[in-house]
């Protein structure tokens, strides 16, 4: 089996094509073959408790089978063509811009923009906006370090059939080379350098796109060290005093109003706020992520989604200062996979109902992840005031690992103590604990059910929960406020504190809300 350090790359695209053909540099065509919605990923970044079911297996012989092929062109753009330099100080973003509007009004089958490999490009605040022409491959080829690929297995990278996104096949050639390799897209390095009238809320965005793959094993690196520290929120410092931090401050990665997205095999690091944030989008895939911030950045979530449906995210580690993944209000049908989380604030649904808000969360499936040294697990939080409702949601087969809050929902959230109790709240149902084992951060109780005064949660599952203290022999009982559910085995501790039946409410139409 043949390995060698990476040196050059040779970038083969297929377009929903399975037989052989040939690459471009920029203005040049590629014939791709057949249309086949088939094939699966199969990633090892991280293994989950229980093994998850074995995908489809994929093989070069399984490629050769496939039908006759018809040619298709697909156009790669080079950002180096546009006269990006690459250096780590000059200004690519006119280059990354002219590149962008050149693939996005191409005609053909699939346009490829091309950031390669070995160069280190900074990029202004920057909106890349569609509609395009044609399908569109935005490939970072930023790699970091010495790796090693297998020539004789490819890379193949397929999304869901529901997706509808392009069959991407990446093969690396190597020759010869064994320095180290260091490249990244980052932005102006902190506020002091961002442009003036420019927002800092955002840093490069993609609006209005369909049929968009962001993939590549590149670096994006958010240099976020210096946002952390200005005087707008609280948070703590390493010897635990509280600091002022973070809130008007970029996002690196942002989707706004795009559908039949995938986003696959990246590295990102350091955003100043949230490191991808989707918005309006629907059809999203997730997956094979590396996303890392120090465990006491603030706002550093790794993926947020909002008012976003079909969501896939999968096969991703996930460490930073604020939730791995985060769901906020007007998000359904989401399914989150294969997630190691940690050092973080956990998954979370929410916040949600701020500033008596309607939020309306439903269909949320959570499995076979890992959770460690985390200040949450698996968590639900609302503000006081809000309406709407959280319901259907299953959290299964998850490890936890010396988590203060392994179990949690939470509808008194506020960050400060001046938070009123109000009357009404976001309704939450129908939520399913399953197969929720590990250690727990004594600190805390392993289970914390705090709901509403005025609308009880209702419809509470737990089955096959055990959580032990990670340090001493004292097991915690759990706490519940106005919780009301049933445990459908023995659980670890004993959740006695969960109130049987169905919950009465002063006003039932505050349940009919979404």
């Amino acid at each position: 089996m043949l390995t060698m350090t990476l040196s050059l790359s040779f970038l083969l695209v297929f377009a929903f094509y399975s037989c052989p053909f040939f690459t471009s540099t920029e203005g040049r065509v590629v014939h791709g073959l057949t249309k086949h919605k088939h094939l699966h990923i199969v990633s090892q970044i991280s293994l989950p408790p229980v093994p998850a079911p074995a995908p489809q297996a994929t093989s070069p012989s399984y490629i050769a089978g496939f039908p006759t092929p018809e040619p298709s062109p697909t156009r790669v753009f080079n950002v180096l063509s546009f006269g990006a330099v690459g250096d780590g100080s000059s200004d690519d973003t006119q280059a990354f811009k002219m590149a962008w509007d050149a693939a996005c009004q191409c005609q053909t089958e699939l346009s490829v923009l091309l950031a390669p490999v070995g160069y280190s490009f900074v990029i202004l605040p920057t909106i890349f906006a569609g509609p395009c022409k044609s399908g569109l491959v935005f490939q970072v080829i930023i790699l970091d370090g010495k790796l090693f690929y297998n020539l004789s297995l490819p890379n193949i990278i397929q999304v869901p059939f529901s997706l509808k996104s392009k069959l991407i096949l990446i093969t690396w050639l190597f020759c010869c080379y064994n320095e180290k390799i260091d490249g990244t897209i980052v932005p102006p390095d902190g506020p002091e350098s961002w442009p003036t009238k420019t927002s800092k809320r955002q840093w490069l965005v993609f609006y209005k796109i369909n049929e968009m793959s962001l993939q590549g094993g590149g670096v994006i690196d958010g240099r976020g060290e210096k946002w952390w520290n200005l005087p707008c929120k609280p948070h703590k410092g390493m010897n635990g005093r509280a600091l002022l931090g973070s809130c008007d401050s970029p996002v690196a990665i942002r989707f706004f109003m795009s559908s039949n997205l995938t986003v696959q095999g990246l590295i990102a690091k350091n955003s100043p706020q949230f490191h991808f944030r989707f918005d309006n989008c629907q059809n999203v895939l997730v997956e094979m992520l590396s996303i890392k911030a120090p465990a006491l950045s603030p706002n550093t979530d790794g993926i947020h989604i909002e008012n976003t449906n079909n969501v896939h995210i999968y096969n991703s580690v996930v460490s930073n200062g604020d939730d791995c993944v985060s769901i906020g209000a007007g998000c359904h049908d989401v399914n989150i996979r294969n997630i190691t989380c940690g050092p973080s604030h956990g998954i979370s649904i929410g916040s949600l109902g701020i500033r008596n808000s309607r939020a309306c969360v439903s269909n949320v499936t959570v499995t076979d992840s890992v959770i460690k040294h985390s200040d949450n697990g698996v968590r639900i939080k609302t503000w006081q005031g809000g309406y709407g409702s959280v319901s259907e949601v299953t959290f299964n087969n998850i490890h936890m690992d010396t988590v203060r809050n392994p179990i949690i929902i939470d509808q008194y959230y506020c960050l400060s103590k001046k938070c009123a109790n109000q009357t009404s709240a976001v309704y939450i149902s129908d939520i399913s604990y399953i197969n929720i084992k590990g250690t727990y951060d004594v600190r805390s109780p392993p289970l914390h059910l705090a709901c509403s005064d005025s609308v009880p949660c209702s419809n509470l599952i737990f089955s096959d929960i055990e959580l032990l203290p990670a340090k001493g022999q004292f097991v915690a009982d759990p706490f519940c406020w106005n919780a009301f559910g049933d445990t459908q085995t023995v659980t670890i501790p004993p959740l006695s504190c969960l109130s049987e039946g169905i919950p009465r409410f002063g006003d039932q139409t505050i349940v009919d809300q979404c």
